[in-house]
């Protein structure tokens, strides 16, 4: 009885590798499929770890979360190569930028997150079983984007926190995901809330997936992902009408950035 299960087993992963092989559709759905399973599966667990450990919500969740989510990258064949993590050692709070691909920038995330750093996202994603359990577990920011006056009433609490308690709150400016190789037009929400606080925004860069991941043409392979802190780029005596010029520098460095890392002129 055993034999045969031990037979049909295999039989069944020699089918999936050959679909695999065969059909990019095929093994892109397989990839994204474990990946989802993963994350489910990793953050009821992280969640317990969190409960236990440090008995609910608080930024402290994120160290346990990031050792979760670290060997994430050795399942799908990731390297990444970073530098400038010096960047993060600023004095006190500071709010962080970054470029948004696809679902696999949590991986992206993890590698680089500094402690005492706490996400801004969607509210949607508190309803996404497990994984929305974990990440309000670990003190992400919560904000209704299609609510203008409530946005802007949680970036004005989040600005008394950051200052009050000392932390780095990391945002994505482009507002969704992107994964064309370019950037979109920056929304200035993280700006306007980093010349309330007068606090440094620093800059991180991902060099584009478009080389290994591509849902559009369901490419989903190995490959190395660079990533870049910028040097942080000071808000002290800047002001609301500042913000514009502000988002344009950042817009402007991180684009140039992002060519750079790509190998794109």
């Amino acid at each position: 009885m055993e034999l045969g299960w031990l037979l049909w087993g295999t039989a069944v992963l020699l089918l999936l590798h050959f679909l695999m092989e065969l059909s990019p559709t095929v093994n892109f759905a397989l990839r994204i499929g474990f990946y989802c399973v993963l994350c489910l599966v990793s953050s009821a667990l992280a969640a317990v770890a969190c409960l236990l450990v440090n008995g609910g919500r608080t930024v402290k969740n994120m160290r346990i979360i990031r050792a979760v989510v670290r060997p994430f990258k050795y399942f799908f064949g990731l390297r990444f190569e970073v530098k400038g993590l010096e960047n993060f050692k600023v004095e006190g709070p500071a709010i962080i930028v970054s470029n948004h691909q696809s679902i696999l920038d949590m991986m992206g995330l993890m590698e680089v997150l500094p402690d005492n750093c706490v996400q801004v996202a969607k509210k949607e994603l508190m309803y996404m079983g497990s994984v929305g359990l974990i990440i309000y577990l670990g003190g992400i920011i919560f904000i209704n984007r299609k609510s203008t006056s409530s946005a802007k009433m949680v970036m004005s609490e989040v600005a008394k926190t950051m200052v009050a308690e000392n932390v780095k709150v990391w945002v994505y400016p482009e507002g969704t995901r992107n994964c064309t190789g370019d950037l979109l037009p920056f929304k200035k929400g993280a700006f306007h809330l980093a010349v309330q606080a007068q606090v440094p925004v620093i800059p991180v860069v991902y060099s584009s997936f478009t080389s290994f991941y591509n849902p559009k043409t369901k490419l989903f392979t190995s490959g190395k992902i660079k990533v870049e802190v910028l040097p942080p780029i000071e808000t002290k005596g800047l002001t609301s009408d500042d913000v514009t010029d502000l988002t344009d520098r950042c817009f402007s460095t991180m684009r140039e950035t992002l060519f750079r890392l790509s190998g794109r002129p």
